[in-house]
């Protein structure tokens, strides 16, 4: 008897990418994804894709091409202010119907109202879940587990820090599996009669570079993807 081959999933993690600590934090995050998935989920960095131009024009074209090719999304909303291209690709996987997670692992409060810490024009959108975990209380709660040691030699010799650093990030990334759980088995918002019009619609959207009949057969071949793995 043939054995069933357990079924993966592609998520689009977008985020910023713009510092050594953002670049380590979303591999590291991407990663532990991964293992306490158990494979099921993939995270794909935007980080990892090498434009084939240095114009930014390119890189979004790229970036908006591997959103919509994605089965789901998980997209970092920490900092100060969200960060204005993550808030878009946001939005559009929300006009792709695509399950979402949006994390937030900083503990400033920038939100609106009490219920979320961002701008509230991006909550309660359909097929949409949240991770909130103050990263930084997490980390000391690790550091007082591990009981560290006094001086700064054997602290850093030993990589205390890094250990208690990936701990959190170990949490975090099991809550963000639970995440995808719940908004892979949400049922879309998007109705049936409207599917293939709406993706005749986002191939052309966002002003892609290329011949619009080469734009809408790429998006429908997302679609059907997407239809025949109950995504959609």
């Amino acid at each position: 008897m043939k054995q069933k081959t357990k079924r993966t999933y592609s998520v689009y993690f977008g985020g910023e990418l713009f510092s050594l600590k953002h670049l380590i934090g979303n591999a590291w995050l991407a990663e532990a994804i991964y293992e306490k998935s158990h494979g099921k989920y993939r995270c794909l960095l935007p980080q990892d894709l090498v434009p084939r131009g240095r114009s930014g024009r390119t890189i979004r074209d790229q970036d908006i091409r591997a959103l919509v090719a994605c089965d789901l999304a998980l997209f970092n909303y920490d900092g100060p202010d969200l960060d204005s291209g993550t808030v878009v690709e946001f939005m559009f996987a929300k006009f792709a119907d695509i399950p979402s997670v949006l994390l937030r692992t900083d503990l400033r409060n920038n939100g609106d109202f009490s219920e979320e810490p961002w701008n509230l024009m991006t909550s309660y959108f359909p097929r949409t879940a949240e991770v909130i975990l103050p990263s930084l209380f997490s980390y000391w709660a690790a550091m007082k587990r591990r009981r560290r040691p006094a001086d700064d030699i054997t602290r850093l010799a030993g990589q205390h820090s890094s250990a208690d650093a990936q701990h959190v990030c170990e949490q975090v990334a099991a809550q963000c599996v639970r995440a995808l759980d719940r908004v892979l088995a949400m049922e879309p918002a998007m109705p049936k009669h409207l599917r293939e019009e709406a993706y005749h619609w986002l191939a052309l959207l966002p002003g892609l570079r290329g011949k619009e009949k080469a734009l809408r057969k790429e998006f429908e071949q997302h679609l059907e993807r997407k239809v025949e793995r109950d995504l959609l």
